[in-house]
């Protein structure tokens, strides 16, 4: 154990953090086949209906692949790191895993992921103390009393987990935005030279990116499922919570002020189409908020005539815009900021409809068009 510590002190940060990304990419890669093969000899598929965005059935356990990609690479580094931080989150991943696993088979109720998610969140909460200790003097709100930050640490946790799942209904998209969420949150880390969650963050970019493989094939597709939407869900919670509680913790950090807002950037499209949608299924409609329909962003993208990778490129675009946007207005007051993040965000995903109406309706007509013309010439030649 000292020879391997010795062996791991004389390399350099980046080539150890090399480590657990090509870990986690080649676990999750050698994984997926063996689950798809698994699946589909099962029956263990999602078989379309009025409500799916594809026409054959395919294997939603990819969840598992992501799990075991992480989980191995958070047991093996473990030891070598902040163990009391990592442990706890690995605990927290099984019960989540479990849970998935189950709905994604047999189904389960509402009532018993969401006590599932409590449970694997407060564990995390109360072994590690990773928490938000203060709202950072937005609305005024400052210091938190400890069992009022307990409450509002684990409304984050569910909030993230479950909002992460809603948007879990296209080709690539929920994939896409943990694996850019992950990168950033990962940036962040490694800046502040914190290497246990740097190791986290890489570990899920690096099964994130063997899923979208898979994902986006025609061959061998597969989905994430409930198993790998709480999983990933779970994992994005912890960096945003753990991102907050360390620069609020430390008065002389970059974001000390502002790490809420770091945060609402970087995941601000699923925490917008959860409002968004809790709004038009409760208000418009009367109808429960977690009742199943296509009012999602991503549904009405796809409507405006978009491919799955188009809307999923669209909406990674306009995140990644929110979060420069972000960055640039750090030195303002955290209620100004806020104010600009909030502003740039409706913006950016509100901007590809407007340019539906004005350039794209034209675009297809044209190419419907001219696809007509060269029907009728060729029918014609013939």
């Amino acid at each position: 154990m000292n020879y391997i510590n010795q062996l791991i002190s004389q390399l350099d940060d980046t080539t150890l953090l090399l480590f657990p990304f090509l870990l986690a990419l080649i676990t999750a890669f050698l994984a997926f086949p063996t689950i798809i093969f698994i699946a589909h000899a099962k029956q263990l598929v999602d078989v379309p209906d009025k409500r799916s965005v594809h026409s054959k059935t395919v294997p939603t356990l990819g969840g598992i692949g992501i799990f075991f990609a992480v989980a191995i690479v958070i047991t093996l580094t473990g030891a070598f790191l902040n163990a009391k931080l990592l442990m706890p989150i690995v605990g927290a991943l099984i019960i989540l895993f479990f849970l998935g696993v189950k709905d994604d088979i047999l189904i389960l109720s509402p009532k018993k992921k969401m006590m599932g998610q409590i449970i694997a969140s407060l564990l995390v909460i109360l072994v590690t103390d990773v928490r938000i200790t203060t709202f950072s003097g937005i609305l005024g709100i400052h210091h938190l009393p400890y069992i009022v930050s307990i409450a509002f640490t684990l409304f984050v946790f569910i909030l993230i987990i479950n909002a992460y799942n809603l948007i879990d209904g296209l080709d690539g998209l929920a994939g896409s935005v943990g694996l850019l969420a992950s990168l950033f949150f990962g940036f962040l880390f490694y800046k502040m030279q914190d290497m246990s969650l740097t190791v986290v963050s890489l570990a899920l970019v690096g099964a994130l990116i063997a899923f979208l493989y898979f994902n986006f094939s025609k061959v061998r597709k597969i989905f994430m499922g409930d198993t790998g939407s709480m999983v990933v869900g779970f994992l994005l919670a912890f960096q945003a919570i753990a991102f907050i509680n360390l620069n609020q913790l430390n008065p002389i950090a970059q974001f000390h002020l502002n790490a809420p807002i770091i945060v609402l950037a970087i995941l601000f499209f699923p925490l917008l189409d959860t409002l968004r949608i809790f709004y038009v299924r409760v208000v418009i409609y009367k109808k429960h908020p977690f009742s199943p329909d296509k009012n999602h962003i991503h549904h009405q993208m796809l409507q405006l005539g978009l491919r799955h990778w188009q809307v999923t490129l669209v909406i990674s675009i306009a995140s990644t815009s929110v979060l420069i946007f972000a960055l640039m207005s750090q030195y303002l007051t955290v209620n100004w900021q806020l104010l600009v993040v909030v502003i740039t965000g409706l913006i950016m995903f509100s901007l590809p409809f407007f340019i539906n109406y004005s350039v794209f309706n034209k675009r297809f007509k044209l190419n419907k068009l001219l696809r007509k013309l060269n029907l009728v010439s060729y029918s014609k030649v013939k």
